[in-house]
């Protein structure tokens, strides 16, 4: 029986990748900040076999997760914990940002590194980082630290992809670029979408039929990946423009 470890598992996306593996009856291994959502999972959620409350906001709570999955055999990582904020620059909150780049990149990249370390010496695995259609675009005024996040997670999973197939690695790497998402996302960002997201669990359907292609960068839905092909040919200063348009329609 394979296992999954998924992060950011409480809510959203990484809810919906629990619900998915514990219908095709995987192992899972579910972490958090939401104790009391994580102790329902493990007593109504088919397959959960741990149960890991951790914020990672927090350097230790990361330490701690690296150690208690130390002896489990992890066939999938979901790297999924993370969260957005609107607002410009110089208005938003510094102690806010740093948190954010805290989950969105440090927590992400130190467990990137020792889950593909750890699948490298069993000799296969598959790691998915959620990253954001916003990863794949020049910059987001009024959504600047996060779209800069995002942007990380995408050129960091693009070049291990790359650093593994010319190794002839048998562990695949990609990154999980959704547009918006039926989620909690945009409570916690402090905006409002003024297009209406796919839902969680189609992006995981998505996710999961790319990662069975081995793409190294998966968007869901139809619609998106045509506008992302199409936003590779405007003028940087006019894309600029209509993200910053676009940011601005979604705020509160």
């Amino acid at each position: 029986m394979k296992t999954v470890l998924i992060t950011g598992a409480t809510s959203g996306i990484g809810e919906a990748f629990a619900k998915y593996y514990s219908k095709k009856g995987y192992r899972l291994i579910l972490t958090g900040r939401n104790r009391k959502r994580l102790k329902w999972y493990k007593n109504h959620l088919k397959g959960v076999q741990k149960v890991i409350p951790a914020d990672l906001t927090r350097k230790a709570d990361c330490k701690k997760l690296l150690l208690e999955t130390r002896k489990e055999p992890v066939d999938i990582f979901i790297n999924n914990a993370g969260f957005g904020l609107f607002g410009e620059f110089l208005k938003t909150d510094l102690n806010n940002e740093l948190s954010m780049i805290q989950v969105n990149d440090v927590a992400m990249h130190q467990l990137f590194k020792v889950m593909l370390r750890r699948m490298e010496r069993r000799g296969e695995g598959t790691i998915l980082n959620v990253a954001s259609s916003a990863g794949l675009l020049p910059a987001g005024p009024y959504m600047a630290t996060y779209y800069a996040t995002k942007a990380y997670v995408v050129s960091l999973t693009k070049a291990v992809a790359a650093e593994l197939k010319a190794s002839g690695s048998r562990v695949y790497v990609a990154a999980l670029c959704p547009g918006p998402v039926d989620t909690g996302f945009h409570q916690v960002a402090g905006v409002k979408f003024s297009s209406t997201g796919i839902s969680a669990s189609q992006c995981v359907k998505e996710a999961v039929k790319g990662m069975k292609k081995k793409k190294c960068v998966i968007v869901p839905g139809k619609g998106l990946a045509i506008w992302m092909k199409f936003q590779k040919l405007v003028p940087e200063r006019i894309l600029l423009f209509i993200i910053a348009a676009f940011q601005k329609s979604k705020e509160k």
